[in-house]
């Protein structure tokens, strides 16, 4: 037994180590901000985060896949902006925080699961502070961003994906596209996400710091 707790911890270090290794080295280097362009934001909460974007700007429109009648109170969608995440849905849909967090649950993810989901909510312009960082995008970025999204909705033959309703009254969760691992977590994803459009981020972010790292 103590062999195979020293194994398992062995094996969590050797984790943590890679991801702080991989979320260390920038990819999109050269990038710089534009002087004006598509203001989107990057939330954290300690466990996941989550891209903040105009529900509507520049060409790019989000009512046709995120639509009032899929929240407890569709009155929230009259808001300007969606906070969008992906991830495992036991994982995602049970640890809104820290306190949710149960080892089993952090084992099935890892392991590896099909059952993904974008969580999406609906709330007004955030304000830059502890937790929240701005990005500013060039319109052509801002599309390639869009389409990395998109991308990952699992659109059914309807042209929508599936939903039910989030942690209150203002949220929902979508039938998702990709496989999560431990390998491609939800804070992976939002890396991957930002590299697509082309802003400067860690070649692998697992955590949630090692994506806000970047945004700084």
């Amino acid at each position: 037994m103590l062999l195979l707790l020293a194994a398992l911890g062995a094996l969590v270090f050797a984790y943590g180590a890679a991801g702080l290794v991989g979320g260390a080295f920038a990819l999109n280097r050269g990038w710089t901000p534009p002087s004006e362009g598509v203001r989107i934001y990057v939330e954290d909460n300690g466990i996941h985060t989550s891209i903040v974007v105009p529900v509507a700007a520049e060409g790019v429109d989000w009512r046709d896949l995120v639509r009032p009648e899929d929240l407890r109170d569709p009155r929230f969608a009259a808001h300007s902006h969606l906070s969008i995440g992906w991830g495992d849905r036991g994982f995602y849909v049970g640890t809104p925080t820290w306190a949710e967090l149960k080892p089993g649950t952090v084992l099935r993810a890892a392991v590896g699961s099909d059952d993904t989901v974008l969580h999406i909510g609906h709330l007004g312009e955030p304000a830059v502070q502890a937790g929240v960082r701005a990005i500013l995008l060039r319109p052509a970025e801002y599309q390639r961003l869009a389409d990395f999204i998109r991308s990952s909705f699992a659109i059914g033959a309807d042209g929508r994906a599936g939903s039910v309703p989030g942690y209150g009254r203002s949220d929902a969760f979508y039938a998702a596209r990709g496989r999560y691992t431990a390998l491609r977590t939800c804070n992976s994803w939002t890396g991957e996400a930002l590299r697509h459009a082309g802003v400067r981020m860690g070649a692998w972010t697992p955590f949630s710091a090692t994506v806000m790292e970047w945004l700084k």
